[in-house]
C-alpha cells in the first residue's frame, strides 16, 4: 500500500533547516530536508507543516524558508503550506525548545533529514530530540510505505543499494537518506502564498538554554583530509609479481641512489607531502 492509500495519516511534522549549494555556495534548502519535505507531501500532503529554530531576524533563513514553502504546489488544497519558526539566538539549543513545542503541538511523526549543511552539522539532533521525547527514531530511510494512526512501515537504505523494511510504532521520528525520492521545484506562487508563523509562546521561551558545550569550541579552517596511497591487492602471487614487475607509468618519478640517511628522509618526507598523505606542518 503506498503512503497515499493509508487512510489516517497521524500529524505530520518536517523539520527543515538551512542549506548551502555545494558549488556556488549560495544560500536555499538543504538537500536532505528538501527530500523530507516531499515524502511528507506524499504521506499527507497539504496536512504537512514545516517547523524551524532559528533567529527570524536573518534574512538569508527566510529566503531559505520560503523555499521550502514553494514546494506546496500540485496539491488538492493550493492554500499553500506554512512554517512555525521558534525563535532563538545563534549561541541557544535548538533542542529543548524544539521538543517542546513538538508535545505541545501533539505531532506523532517528525521527519527531518540526517544532517545539516551549515553550522555544526553533527547529525546529532534528531537523535537527541528522540531521546528527549522517548521516541522510536529510524535513520536512513528511503521510503514510507505504510503509515496509519498506530505504525509507519520505511524502507531503509543500507550499503550497496540494500534496503530493509522497518516496522515502527508511533511516534516516532524519520531521518531521511539522500537516496530518497528527489524534492520537487519551488515554485514562486506558493512560497509568497506561504506563511512563516512566528512562536512567541512564553513557555517554549523557558526553554531557552545556552549551549555551553558550543562556548569551548575553537573554529579553523577545513583542511584536506590525507590521501591513501594505492595498494596492489590480489588473490594469487601470479598476479603479485606482475604488478610489481610492471613498468610504471608516471612520468615524473626519481631514481635515487647513494643518499645519506637524512637525505633519503627528506626526500620520503617531500614525497608524501606531495601525494598529501601528510600534512605541511607535519614532521
Amino acid at each position: 500500500m503506498s503512503p497515499r492509500e493509508s487512510t489516517v495519516s497521524p500529524k505530520t511534522v518536517a523539520l527543515v533547516s538551512s542549506g548551502r549549494h555545494p558549488v556556488s555556495g549560495r544560500a536555499g534548502r538543504a538537500r536532505e530536508d528538501a527530500r523530507a519535505v516531499e515524502m511528507g507531501l506524499a504521506l499527507v500532503g497539504a496536512e504537512l507543516s514545516l517547523g524551524h529554530a532559528g533567529d527570524p531576524q536573518d534574512a538569508s533563513l527566510q529566503a531559505c524558508l520560503k523555499e521550502y514553502l514553494g514546494m506546496f504546489h500540485g496539491l488538492d488544497d493550493d492554500r499553500g503550506g506554512r512554517l512555525s519558526l521558534l525563535a532563538m539566538s545563534a549561541e541557544d539549543d535548538a533542542v529543548p525548545r524544539l521538543a517542546a513545542w513538538l508535545e505541545q503541538s501533539g505531532v506523532r511523526l517528525v521527519l527531518t533529514g540526517q544532517r545539516a549543511e551549515c553550522g555544526e552539522g553533527s547529525g546529532m539532533v534528531g537523535y537527541l530530540l528522540a531521546e528527549r521525547l522517548g521516541w522510536s527514531i529510524a535513520t536512513g530511510v528511503a521510503a514510507i510505505e505504510h503509515c496509519d494512526d498506530h505504525s509507519v512501515t520505511v524502507l531503509q537504505a543500507l550499503p550497496q543499494g540494500q534496503r530493509r523494511r522497518l516496522e515502527i510504532r508511533l511516534p516516532c521520528l524519520i531521518a531521511v537518506d539522500s537516496v530518497a525520492d528527489a524534492p520537487r521545484q519551488s515554485a514562486f506562487g506558493p512560497a509568497r502564498r506561504g506563511r512563516i508563523e512566528l512562536v512567541t509562546d512564553l513557555a517554549l521561551a523557558s526553554e531557552a538554554r545556552v549551549d555551553a558545550a558550543r562556548r569551548d569550541w575553537q573554529w579553523e579552517p577545513a583542511r584536506a583530509r590525507p590521501k591513501r596511497l594505492k595498494v596492489v591487492k590480489s588473490t594469487n602471487a601470479r598476479d603479485r609479481f606482475r604488478a610489481a614487475a610492471a613498468k610504471s607509468s608516471a612520468s615524473n618519478g626519481q631514481v635515487l641512489t647513494d643518499l645519506t640517511s637524512e637525505e633519503a628522509a627528506d626526500k620520503l618526507i617531500a614525497y608524501l607531502r606531495a601525494e598529501k598523505v601528510l600534512a605541511p606542518g607535519d614532521q
